[in-house]
């Protein structure tokens, strides 16, 4: 019997397949479970209006009054040591953070600990694959480049988890925000000011998109405790890079430096956003086709004539003998 380190085969294809259904039980439990998603972000907008309230949004992170635990204590000082958040980038990927949904002062300090690990560990399991396990036998000549190919993974995994984050977190915004500006603009018709109408919108769309929820509720938070309401709006925008947002910031913005009708400029940008979703979709239909041409080429028409021409030829084959 084939043995890896001593360990017969087949007790390790027995592990990973239980490790398998453990992990697949855990996926169905979590699923299972019905959650409020609005409860964890209620509670960090809390903290943050604490913030606000006791002036700390131009403060040190390294000041402030929140409790760290020691293990983000010890990354802080690993970090501080190798000097890793004195970058001149370090403001652009702490914006890039806040795009994600991570605005914690210890996103940070986790994301660029993780770049100098990640290679590490990368590299490790890469030289325990091709070396210690032989993976691809066949092709050893070439393990010491996917071992430095595994290591530059690592080093780009943290920037992809960050940026497919962003993504996913942008597309949730754009799909609700037509949603979100129409009970806006109720609000407005209905006499609400911006942060009253925005802790409104945030409270109804909290289950259907609760990261325009979040977003909301920490703009409503901002403007009623900001010396300047342009500010808190602006920190709206730059929290979410999406050209739609910007637009909604532009209009507000205006709305209270002119005194234009608000309910107006939503309504007029609701109807906008609504056709820009109703034209994606289109574009989105219209590729169809041509993205299908392939996989009914490789898969379908093989089958087609196999079922069609099968019996023929197999009656030409049989009189032939």
């Amino acid at each position: 019997m084939t043995e890896i380190f001593g360990i017969p085969t087949i007790d390790i294809i027995s592990f990973a397949a239980g490790a398998v259904a453990l992990l697949f039980l855990i996926v169905i439990y979590q699923a299972s479970l019905a959650r409020d998603p609005m409860k964890d972000r209620i509670k960090a907008l809390q903290g943050r209006r604490d913030e606000l309230k006791a002036g700390l949004i131009r403060t040190n992170p390294r000041k402030s009054s929140i409790k760290k635990t020691d293990s983000i204590d010890m990354l802080r000082s690993i970090a501080d040591k190798l000097k890793l958040l004195q970058d001149e980038k370090t403001q652009q990927l702490t914006m890039s953070l806040a795009q994600a949904g991570y605005r914690s002062n210890d996103a940070l300090v986790i994301f660029q600990i993780s770049r100098l690990v990640m290679p590490v560990v990368m590299g490790v399991t890469g030289i325990i694959m091709f070396y210690g396990l032989n993976v691809m036998p066949d092709h050893a000549t070439y393990h010491p480049f996917y071992a430095a190919g595994m290591v530059f993974l690592g080093f780009k995994m943290p920037d992809i988890y960050v940026t497919n984050m962003k993504q996913k977190r942008s597309d949730a915004i754009r799909l609700g925000l037509p949603d979100a500006l129409d009970l806006l603009v109720v609000c407005a018709e209905a006499g609400l000011t911006l942060d009253s109408g925005l802790h409104r919108v945030a409270s109804e769309l909290g289950r259907a998109s609760p990261e325009l929820a979040e977003e909301f509720s920490l703009a409503a938070i901002e403007l009623g405790f900001l010396p300047e309401r342009k500010q808190a709006l602006l920190n709206l925008a730059n929290r979410i890079d999406l050209p739609t947002i910007r637009g909604v910031v532009t209009t507000l913005i205006q709305s209270e430096k002119y005194g234009t009708p608000l309910a107006t400029s939503l309504r007029v940008l609701s109807a906008e956003f609504r056709n820009e979703r109703m034209m994606r979709a289109e574009e989105k239909a219209a590729r169809l086709p041509a993205i299908l041409t392939v996989p009914l080429i490789l898969f379908i028409m093989p089958t087609l004539f196999v079922v069609l021409m099968g019996p023929a030829a197999c009656s030409v084959n049989d009189n032939l003998t």
